[in-house]
């Protein structure tokens, strides 16, 4: 009976997120943003990358030496990818979600969603999610 309950509104939960979740039409200067952050990690131009971070994630790691080696260590298939394709674009409760699917150089397949926001007329990355394997295929 409780695995009925939790099944139950376990499907009314993902239901709530498909509504809550819009498909938009791509936007080539978000795709932009993203790839010519990735291009200073390429060359490890890191105070260029810090450049697309969101005031907040600027605030955040202070400075682009930090930011760096945020990077380096936690997402390293965005500091040295193999291949970089753009997914869907997606508003889900009223912010921007890019689908970025990253082939490292081993070629392993990693989806990562990045939180963009308009800041001073400038897409920005504010965030970014590696997306667990079950929802890759989103």
């Amino acid at each position: 009976m409780k695995a009925m309950f939790l099944g139950f509104f376990l499907s009314i939960g993902l239901s709530l997120q498909a509504y809550a979740q819009e498909a938009l039409p791509s936007e080539p200067a978000i795709e932009g943003t993203i790839s010519d952050q990735i291009d200073a990690f390429l060359a490890d131009d890191f105070d260029r990358a810090f450049t697309f971070a969101s005031p907040n994630i600027q605030s955040l790691f202070g400075s682009p030496d930090r930011f760096g080696a945020m990077v380096r260590q936690g997402y390293p298939m965005v500091w040295r990818p193999g291949d970089v394709t753009f997914l869907a674009l997606r508003e889900i409760n009223g912010r921007l979600w890019q689908r970025v699917m990253i082939r490292d150089r081993e070629g392993r397949v990693h989806m990562l969603d990045y939180q963009m926001i308009d800041a001073d007329g400038r897409w920005r990355i504010n965030g970014v999610q590696i997306v667990p394997a079950p929802d890759a295929g989103v």
